[in-house]
């Protein structure tokens, strides 16, 4: 190798190098990442303490990572170049067959778990109305014959059938109904929810478990109401290849009363929040999003009240619930810090379900709340 030629290569590294610094200053940066759904971190301010902490330079790495010139282009490209080299997995995402990314779903930490289940059974003692628990299934076990061959995963059957027999709730079945159906759009191919379709399947098994009677499927007219949705599992894994997911609505709007505590103080809510659509995280359309308490009010229907301790999954199976109960209760763990037998003593709720994802079950740490009578 000549020495020109190596002062070439130098020089054009230099200068690439030199490009991409430029065009990182002179750019602003930008707060949120529209295609990953989530924060950005901005330019940390160092002081003594972060500088001998190290912590400054965590964070400014961060900060370089995030904010580095056309920074999605250079991720879709990673993602394409490792697929062509054979790679079936990123970020806990693997690349499924039929365009499908799913989340990877590993081993649970059986302490929290045995944990977890220990508050439920606090719950159920201290309700003083019936405790129904069930676990939701994720796409990783519905759909895992659509996994890349070999790929390492724990057993989230054999976890769900684990909490059915620990459990002093009344445990019922969400699982059969979505396996009976696996050949169907249960679950979205870019996101860990499941579809509108995929509810009415829980919704059924837990109509089933409650001895109440669930509408048909074919009473329902499905209305597609966005063919460009991308989800979670699209954001983190790094792909941009597949095509976006449709979102669909079988129950019409009833006119309920909806009112959501996004924050400290009620507000008029709503079951579909239709200007969700023009945003990325399109799944909010239902329910609006996170909240601590949600509550559903049908003044055309005489029946029970019902309370569900939710993750999201919930916010896509309440439209088919309206049909049936006078009022819905939604109470998300995460925020809701007050204690649940006062509410349903406050509000006459007749009977309560606890509905987690698997993923969520075994993980989430704000079951404690669940100790309080």
């Amino acid at each position: 190798m000549s020495k020109k030629y190596c002062i070439f290569i130098t020089a054009l590294f230099c200068a690439f190098i030199g490009v991409f610094l430029a065009a990182g200053a002179v750019s602003p940066d930008r707060t949120n990442s529209e295609l990953e759904n989530r924060p950005l971190q901005q330019l940390p301010t160092p002081t003594v303490k972060t500088l001998l902490s190290s912590e400054f330079m965590s964070s400014f790495e961060t900060y370089c990572n995030d904010q580095f010139f056309l920074r999605d282009g250079w991720v879709a490209m990673k993602s394409s170049t490792e697929r062509a080299l054979g790679k079936n997995e990123n970020n806990g995402v693997y690349f499924g067959r039929e365009d499908t990314l799913i989340s990877r779903f590993e081993e649970p930490d059986q302490k929290r778990l045995d944990t977890n289940l220990g508050y439920v059974d606090q719950f159920v003692q201290n309700a003083g109305v019936p405790v129904y628990l069930s676990i939701i299934p994720g796409s990783v076990s519905i759909w895992a014959d659509r996994l890349p061959e070999g790929a390492p995963n724990a057993d989230q059957k054999a976890v769900i059938d684990q909490i059915a027999q620990k459990t002093t709730a009344r445990y019922y079945d969400s699982y059969q109904n979505l396996w009976d159906h696996r050949d169907e759009d249960v679950y979205y191919r870019t996101d860990h929810h499941w579809t509108s379709l995929g509810a009415y399947y829980g919704y059924v098994s837990l109509m089933d478990a409650l001895g109440m009677e669930a509408v048909p499927l074919e009473q329902y007219t499905k209305q597609t109401v966005s063919d460009s949705f991308y989800g979670t599992t699209f954001s983190s894994s790094g792909v941009r290849w597949v095509a976006p997911d449709d979102i669909d609505i079988y129950v019409p709007d009833p006119g309920v009363e909806v009112e959501s505590w996004f924050t400290g103080a009620p507000e008029t809510g709503s079951l579909y929040n239709w200007d969700k659509l023009d945003i990325k995280d399109k799944y909010t359309f239902f329910m609006g999003g996170n909240q601590s308490l949600g509550v559903i009010k049908n003044p055309n229907v005489d029946g029970p009240k019902l309370l569900i301790l939710r993750d999201s999954y919930t916010d896509s199976l309440v439209p088919f619930l309206t049909a049936h109960f006078s009022e819905i209760h939604l109470i998300d763990l995460r925020y809701y810090r007050y204690s649940i037998p006062q509410y349903i003593r406050d509000n006459g709720i007749d009977t309560a379900v606890v509905l987690y994802s698997a993923a969520n079950f075994v993980t989430d740490t704000n079951f404690f709340t669940l100790r309080q009578e």
